[in-house]
């Protein structure tokens, strides 16, 4: 393959294992989002949290994760990204520790909080490792497929996982799964990783970065609350500040002379669309998926168990159209591919819209496999898109901006289709009381 220097560098060996080392904290990292939901029981008892403590004690951690995302990416471009990966595992295992050990709400809030910004460091140093350890075009698909796998993987195994945990141990037993993971990538990491940095970057700007961080922190947190208690003047004060710093935050990098993030980066082909669709794709998954656990035990009485089995499928199919796609984008158009996803999704969605109380395993393992099956390539193909087209010194940056469309997306998601469903249910149990004898 000719490149405009000469013959593309393939990747060998050294790389593809390197790719195994880093897909284990992105598996880690989808676990650790949802292990804790199973433990909140037990902590609860023993902690004894407020109920704005257990709040916190949920929600740090995603706040900080994707309020973290635009500062970590461009700071592992100015020093390094295999260095940046190395920190935050090492941050992530002591804040591990600290979290299983906690005896108190607050102690375990902070550990939490640690644990989102050492987290933040991950999606964003992986990823853009994979744009400088995998030039081919080819390879690069396949080595993307194969790190969206491994949060698939994560997020089918974290609540298997920790029930067997917490069947055996106390609740701050699942925090410890992520230490000998983070031991195994500071063992082997700057032996198998490329390091990796911009020498031409200036200095990290600390008020971008704080802009960064109270824009997409206020808009996250806004958005959470219209999902939990309906639209209110809190939420959209919220919302509504965090946008303005944003708008004050690019009119800034435009006059830095090194900004926290080149808005050259949206100019590229390819670039804002891929962006654009992966954000919209996130939302249509977090906003889709939202009533569906909700509807196996609700709606049809099924033990958290049972329901976990049912959700297995969906899973699965995600790690298969994770490993399909890179020969199907050898023999079509990516565009193409992803809009024959998008296709097949629509009809799994279909497929959940005329769901009832008779719905047979199959008929809600049919419409999940055909929606994930569907949304996989898309998934891939578009964080290919945004990386492959970024300049690699800017790779750090755009995985970053990657991330946060990917959150704001979830967020946005979760907030839409929630306000939906609970203004359907009101006005369902409106007609019901109506419907009631005086």
């Amino acid at each position: 393959m000719e490149g405009d220097s000469g013959p593309v560098q393939r990747a060998g060996r050294r790389e593809w294992i390197g790719l195994a080392v880093i897909a284990l904290p992105c598996l880690l990292y989808s676990m650790d989002l949802t292990v804790l939901h199973l433990a909140v029981p037990q902590l609860t008892r023993e902690l004894a949290p407020t109920s704005a403590e257990l709040l916190w004690i949920i929600d740090i951690y995603g706040f900080l994760v994707a309020g973290s995302l635009i500062t970590m990416g461009t700071l592992g471009d100015r020093i390094g990204r295999r260095r940046l990966l190395l920190i935050g595992a090492a941050a992530f295992g002591a804040a591990s520790v600290l979290a299983a050990f906690s005896n108190s709400a607050a102690m375990l809030i902070a550990s939490r909080a640690i644990l989102g910004v050492a987290g933040a460091t991950v999606a964003p140093s992986t990823l853009s490792l994979i744009r400088n350890m995998f030039h081919d075009p080819a390879q690069r698909t396949v080595a993307i497929s194969v790190w969206v796998m491994s949060f698939s993987i994560g997020g089918a195994i974290g609540p298997l996982v920790g029930g067997v945990m917490l069947a055996a141990f106390w609740w701050g037993s699942v925090f410890l799964l992520a230490v000998p993971v983070m031991v195994l990538l500071l063992a082997v990491g700057p032996f198998l990783l490329p390091e990796y940095r911009d020498e031409s970057a200036g200095r990290l700007d600390l008020t971008s970065a704080a802009m960064s961080l109270g824009a997409v922190l206020a808009v996250i947190y806004g958005l959470k609350q219209v999902a939990q208690s309906g639209v209110s003047a809190t939420a959209l004060a919220a919302i509504g500040f965090g946008l303005s710093v944003a708008v004050v935050f690019g009119r800034r990098q435009l006059r830095l002379e090194s900004p926290l993030v080149d808005l050259r980066l949206f100019r590229a082909p390819g670039f804002s669309a891929a962006l654009a669709t992966y954000g919209l794709s996130i939302l249509v998954l977090f906003g889709g998926f939202l009533f569906l656990p909700q509807y196996l035990q609700l709606v049809l009485g099924l033990s958290p168990l049972v329901a976990g089995i049912w959700t297995l499928p969906w899973a699965v199919a995600f790690i298969a159209g994770s490993s399909l796609t890179p020969p199907l984008a050898r023999r079509m158009a990516p565009t193409t591919l992803m809009a024959a996803g998008l296709a097949a999704s629509s009809i799994g969605f279909l497929m959940f819209a005329v769901k009832g109380a008779g719905t047979t395993f199959a008929w809600f393992a049919a419409g999940t496999v055909i929606f994930s099956l569907g949304m996989s390539p898309v998934f891939t193909l578009t964080t290919d898109l945004i990386i492959g087209t970024a300049p690699p010194e800017r790779a750090g940056a755009a995985s970053a901006l990657s991330e946060t469309s990917a959150e704001m997306g979830g967020a946005l998601g979760i907030a839409l289709f929630g306000s939906i469903g609970v203004a359907v249910y009101r006005l369902a149990m409106g007609d019901v009381v109506a419907a009631l004898p005086v």
